[in-house]
């Protein structure tokens, strides 16, 4: 099986030695996204707008792969505060309206950047 690397101008550049995605048959795994404006790099500390901009830095990754947010099977959510979960999961759910895809959030001590939240994701290609 070959991999095949995935990058997007619309997304934050990557802040360490990893890929923004990677295709592995018929599976992309995303890397964690934290809540970096791609444009001017700034950190977004509004935990409902941070949530939003995690998901859309996070489509902007998928659609190098021809894939949307609906095609993630399986996210794994890092909160800095358990507090935000609500705030979080509000705008969270307005991204998978249908079915949503499974999901473990995690209570984690600190993030890259001083990051509230950071999600990863698995999609499966078309």
């Amino acid at each position: 099986m070959s991999k095949r690397i995935l990058r997007s101008n619309a997304a934050p550049i990557p802040v360490a030695g990893y890929s923004q995605a990677v295709v592995a048959g018929q599976f992309v795994f995303c890397s964690g996204q934290i809540p970096l404006d791609p444009n001017t790099h700034e950190l977004v500390t509004d935990v409902a707008e941070a949530t939003r901009r995690v998901l859309d830095n996070l489509g902007a990754v998928l659609a190098e792969a021809g894939l949307e947010h609906r095609d993630i099977v399986k996210c794994t959510v890092y909160l800095t505060d358990i507090a935000d979960f609500q705030a979080f999961d509000a705008v969270y759910r307005t991204y998978f309206p249908g079915d949503p895809p499974a999901r473990a959030t995690v209570a984690v001590s600190a993030l890259p950047r001083g990051a509230r939240l950071e999600l990863d994701a698995v999609a499966m290609l078309r």
